[in-house]
């Protein structure tokens, strides 16, 4: 309560209105199964476009399981259906299991990797690894040294004829080229030398300068060197930096340039580390950068920034010349180096795309990961069923199991399941009858699109396909209207074409069937669940009941410590009316009046005095929602003119 200790005029702010409860999003989707490339267990992070998940997942090329010809991406084919088909938000969870036995050619952890050992002028390891496994690590780094202006300037002195030399621009660590023009004095340098610039306090001049450090040489300070203002006859300090740039394995992507990195390790930049080693470090400084660059750069041994010039100039005798060659070109002036033995390792099984939780760092895996998402409302695994038919079952059955157990666990979510691929009406419904959940679709057949990849036609599963209609049917209508009715976007034809006296067969079962109507094109002809309960067997209304209680929970947060009185009773009331009001003005609710469809209750009818002695505020909800209109019947008899209506 507010204070009144001194004689004033008070003013406050009351509000007097209910809180407000606001529609939370229900088109976030989460795919959990094997890409190219990417994080296997950082923290997700939103992708909102397929150019978004090739620059962290890796390429669409095809997958090359240990042991097995190669599969298309159906990751990555299920991400271009959701955002074609009118997806937004996606969260992708990466699973990956190392090859049981790699070849002489692959990295046992799936990392591409390449190794110099150079021994002179010292010994010294510059390893260069793709930063994830998979066969899209399999890039090629280049590496290009650069030289900058000369920053060597200088100051009038007391003696003009002698102006005092200063360095303009540089920075502590530095890796610097020491030249002296050909004019210059006795005592200046006889030729280019490479070396880490440092600053000191000179004790003779009472200034703070510089030091210049050479590999195996003497030092070398900034009063040796003879400015001029003429650049032909004056000495010059030239700042070397590099720049990395990284090729992808699938030409259509472009490549990934970093520019001005630093040499030297020690090197900082407003306080920051800024050397190649820094900005390619096995741990990042950054989630964003984690999960965003492509390699890591290793250096041991020696690992000042001179002699890793030294090690570059001795691997490729060239370079050194070209470098101080104003004439040269990147390419002159370049490393490149071929990442090699990076594979996708073995498919994953059903334990994979379960997950699991690190106990020192908590890092999560599979669908595991999904778990402190909270705003994801669908989850699926394309691909998961392709070979169901095959030696692929027992782990396709499991991963449909895994999918339905995370849905009903979270609460709020729904599973979309794949059918196998190549199955017939007979095989689907033997799937089918091991399967029982209200947060579960089941969809089949299998969808045919042209292949960007082989420009062939290929049949993909239809989870990616519905994830995305669900996104476009709740954005362009609402969650309560049924995700059927609607054009199924690439599809070009159905791995199989069903008719009407097929789908009889699987409609009842709850097995969503895609079907070709002429001259409306290729529609998702169903919207059931695969729940045996009559009361949860459409999908909308799954979806919307979540929506609605997920909406419910994070906009009555507020009423948790609250005193729990008439006061908060009536409070709660009004927030949820106010809330269900809205939906029934949007027409998502059945009846013509508010109190047929729906009710609050929070009181003491909803409420013992147990209940109020264990801090329990018990409030009674009831909606009365809307189903589909799955059959639309028309009677149609003969009447007379002089006939009764």
């Amino acid at each position: 309560m507010p204070e009144y200790l001194a004689p004033g005029v008070y003013v406050e702010e009351v509000s007097f209105r209910a809180k407000s409860i606001e529609g939370l999003s229900t088109t976030t989707t989460g795919f959990v199964g094997p890409t190219r490339y990417g994080p296997v267990n950082l923290p997700l992070d939103v992708v909102t476009s397929i150019g978004e998940f090739e620059r962290t997942y890796g390429d669409r090329q095809q997958m090359e399981f240990e042991g097995s010809s190669p599969t298309h991406n159906y990751m990555w084919h299920g991400a271009r259906a959701f955002f074609d088909n009118g997806g937004t938000r996606l969260y992708i969870a990466r699973v990956f299991t190392p090859m049981k036995s790699p070849g002489q050619n692959d990295q046992p952890d799936g990392r591409a990797r390449a190794t110099m050992t150079l021994s002179s002028p010292v010994a010294q390891t510059v390893e260069i690894a793709a930063r994830f496994p998979g066969a899209a690590g399999n890039m090629r780094v280049r590496i290009t040294l650069r030289l900058g202006e000369n920053v060597l300037g200088q100051d009038k002195g007391p003696d003009p004829a002698h102006p005092i030399p200063r360095a303009r621009g540089l920075m502590e660590n530095d890796i610097v080229v020491l030249r002296s023009a050909a004019t210059s004095p006795l005592g200046s340098f006889s030729s280019a030398t490479f070396a880490t610039a440092h600053t000191f306090f000179d004790t003779a001049t009472g200034e703070q300068t510089w030091r210049f450090t050479p590999t195996g040489g003497s030092d070398k300070l900034l009063s040796d060197m003879h400015p001029n203002p003429d650049p032909l006859l004056s000495d010059q300090i030239q700042v070397v930096t590099a720049t990395v740039s990284v090729f992808p394995v699938d030409p259509n992507l472009s490549s990934l340039v970093y520019s001005g990195l630093a040499l030297d390790p020690d090197h900082q930049l407003n306080g920051l580390p800024d050397s190649i080693e820094a900005q390619f470090a096995e741990k990042p400084n950054s989630l964003g950068e984690a999960r965003t660059l492509p390699i890591v750069i290793t250096v041991t041994g020696n690992n000042s920034g001179t002699a890793l010039l030294s090690n570059f100039f001795a691997a490729l005798t060239t370079l050194k010349d070209s470098l101080l060659d104003p004439k040269s070109s990147d390419v002159d002036r370049s490393i490149d180096i071929v990442l090699a033995g990076g594979n996708d390792g073995q498919r994953p099984p059903a334990d994979a795309y379960e997950g699991t939780t690190d106990d020192v760092s908590l890092a999560k895996t599979g669908l595991m990961s999904f778990e402190d998402i909270d705003e994801i409302s669908i989850v699926a695994a394309p691909g998961s069923t392709f070979g169901y038919n095959g030696g692929y079952k027992d782990d396709a059955s499991t991963i449909l199991t895994l999918l339905i157990a995370h849905a009903e666990r979270m609460r709020y979510r729904i599973a979309v399941l794949d059918s196998g691929d190549d199955q017939s009406i007979a095989d689907v419904r033997a799937l089918r009858a091991k399967l029982d959940s209200s947060h579960a679709a089941l969809y089949y057949p299998w969808i045919t699109v042209l292949d960007p990849v082989t420009r062939k036609e290929i049949n993909l599963p239809p989870s990616g396909f519905v994830a995305g209609i669900y996104a476009r049917n709740d954005i362009q209508r609402a969650v309560y209207k049924a995700p059927a009715n609607e054009v199924v976007s690439l599809a070009i034809n159905f791995e199989k074409v069903l008719n009407k006296a097929q789908q009889d067969i699987l409609n009842p079962l709850g097995i969503n069937a895609f079907r070709f109507f002429e001259d409306r094109g290729f529609r998702l002809w169903g919207a059931r669940t695969i729940s045996s309960d009559p009361e949860w067997k459409y999908v909308n209304l799954r979806r919307y009941f979540a929506y609605l209680e997920h909406s419910i929970d994070k906009g009555t947060q507020w009423a948790v410590f609250e005193p729990n009185g008439e006061l908060l009773w009536a409070n709660v009331r009004r927030t949820i009316s106010d809330f269900l009001l809205n939906e029934f003005q949007n027409g998502a609710l059945l009846g013509d009046k508010p109190e047929k469809a729906y009710f609050v209750r929070c009181d003491r009818s909803t409420m013992t005095q147990n209940d109020l002695d264990n801090g329990r505020l018990v409030c009674l909800v009831g909606v009365a929602a809307l189903r589909p209109a799955e059959y639309v019947i028309f009677r149609i008899g003969q009447w007379t003119a002089d006939s009764n209506k």
